[in-house]
Order: structure tokens, then C-alpha cells, then sequence
């Protein structure tokens, strides 16, 4: 009798967990939009032009783990990990607000993502997002810093997000960022950089993707011994939930972080394993 009913209810079980994904793939065609651009609200670091939809909760869990450089020492950097826990809510389909904390030097931050334009089948060819980034360093040490002030551990991103589905299967963006660090690490570093990002998406299957993207930082100090940040990895679609692992050189998960502290090089072998669970609540 249980495995009959088991059998009757395999169905809609199925067809449930499909309902999560359809909904968090957003793949209904509304005016003649282009949409799933990307399915994760990240490319890989740098943020993606979706939107968390309106009155959707995401609640994300970011960990990323120490360099792999020292191996079995510190078991591939699973003893140097931070993680990252964010909320993300959505006001309108096109206006999201975010908080987010990172034990990565014990940092705070809020964020606001807007839609200024999306692409159109026949129409417009890009979808166009701002995204603004406020962050503070609860990390810096008064005892090391005397002079520190409050206003010193905060750092502002504002990124254009500008992406184009080009085929089924391949999606690209550019990510033009600026970056303002009240306190900066070396003497010549300017407080305000400027960042140009790529990234993009090429779909393998129904639920697999391969994600890269990367930023050149275009005035680092020329005495930093910070990397522009590199990151490849994939996206694992699955009933609910978009699960993307991947391999970067930057171990900070805010913007302020990946675009200015990237620490790893991929020549020495020095970069981190990570991944990113996303699972959306309906309010």
C-alpha cells in the first residue's frame, strides 16, 4: 500500500519541485523580454543582472575556503574558511534590497540592485542594471590604527551591470565598477579605483552551467601586492535552488573586497575553492 501510494505521489513531487525552479529561473516571457539571462543572482563574484522577484525573500549562504596552496597542511584551506550570510528582498520584480556579513575581516553590508532597462527580443539589445554596495570594516584594530576613526572602515561600489543573452546557451556582461576605500593598505593607493568587469555564462545542459569573470583594476598602486580578481566556476540548477561552486583568487566575498584585496595568484597556485546556496522564500 505504501509503495502505491509512494508511486501516486511521485508526480506532484516532481512537479513542485519544477514550480521552484520555473519560479526561480524566471522564465516566463513577459512583453517580449529576453529573461534567464543568468540563473544565479552572481556570475561568479561579480552580481548578475537577475533580480530577486517581488515580495521573494533569497537567503544566501556564501563560504569560501583558505588557499589550496598549502594542501594537506590546513586540509586545502578548509581551516582558514569565511563565510558570508546575505538577505535579499524583493520590493518590486525590477528593486531589491540586501544585507549581508562576512567573518572576512568581520565586515557589514548593504546593498540596493535596480533595473534600469531589459532586453527585448527584436527591441532594445541589453539589460542594464545599477547596483550600490555600503560597507563597514568591524576588523580594524584600534590598538594597531590609533588615529582610526569610525569613518575610515567604510568603503562604497557602484557597478552598471550590462548584459546580453546571445544565443540559448551563452550569456555575457560588462560590469564597469567604481570602488571608494576610505582607508586604503599602501601609501599610494588612490581612495577612489575604478574597476572594468567581464563575466559571462555558457549553459552545458538543461541545469548546468560554466561561469567566469574576471576585473581589471584599472589605478592599482603600483607598490600593492593585490591580484585582479579571476574566478571560474559552475552553476547547478536544482528544485529551489541555484548551487554554484568555484575557483577564484580573491577570498573577500563583498565587492569592496574582490575588486581591491584579491590576495591569490593562479600562477602560484594560490587560489580558493568556494560555492554559493541560494533558496528563495515566497512572503
Amino acid at each position: 500500500m505504501r509503495k502505491l501510494l509512494l508511486l501516486f505521489l511521485i508526480p506532484y513531487i516532481t512537479l513542485a519541485q519544477d514550480d521552484l525552479l520555473d519560479e526561480l529561473e524566471s522564465d516566463v516571457q513577459e512583453d517580449n523580454y529576453v529573461t534567464s539571462t543568468f540563473k544565479g543572482l552572481k556570475v561568479v563574484n561579480f552580481e548578475s543582472t537577475k533580480l530577486v522577484n517581488k515580495r521573494s525573500l533569497y537567503f544566501v549562504v556564501a563560504h569560501r575556503f583558505g588557499s589550496v596552496e598549502n594542501g594537506i597542511d590546513d586540509l586545502f584551506g578548509l581551516d582558514q574558511a569565511v563565510t558570508q550570510l546575505k538577505f535579499i528582498y524583493g520590493i518590486t520584480d525590477g528593486l531589491n534590497v540586501g544585507v549581508a556579513r562576512s567573518s572576512f575581516q568581520k565586515t557589514y553590508g548593504g546593498h540596493i540592485k535596480y533595473r534600469l532597462v531589459r532586453q527585448k527580443k527584436n527591441g532594445f539589445p541589453f539589460t542594464i542594471v545599477g547596483y550600490n554596495l555600503l560597507t563597514i570594516n568591524t576588523g580594524l584594530e584600534k590598538d594597531q590604527l590609533p588615529k582610526l576613526e569610525f569613518n575610515n572602515r567604510l568603503s562604497y561600489v557602484s557597478q552598471v551591470l550590462i548584459s546580453r543573452k546571445v544565443s540559448k546557451r551563452l550569456s555575457l556582461e560588462l560590469a564597469p565598477s567604481y570602488l571608494h576605500e576610505n582607508f586604503v593598505r599602501f601609501d599610494d593607493q588612490d581612495n577612489s579605483q575604478f574597476i572594468m568587469g567581464v563575466g559571462g555564462r555558457y549553459k552545458l545542459t538543461k541545469r548546468f552551467s560554466l561561469n567566469v569573470d574576471y576585473g581589471y583594476h584599472l589605478n592599482r598602486s603600483s607598490s600593492s601586492t593585490f591580484k585582479n580578481p579571476l574566478s571560474i566556476g559552475f552553476d547547478i540548477e536544482t528544485g529551489g535552488h541555484v548551487f554554484q561552486v568555484h575557483f577564484t583568487n580573491a577570498q573577500p566575498m563583498f565587492e569592496n573586497g574582490f575588486l581591491g584585496q584579491g590576495s591569490g595568484d593562479w600562477g602560484d597556485g594560490d587560489f580558493f575553492f568556494g560555492f554559493n546556496l541560494s533558496r528563495v522564500f515566497d512572503l
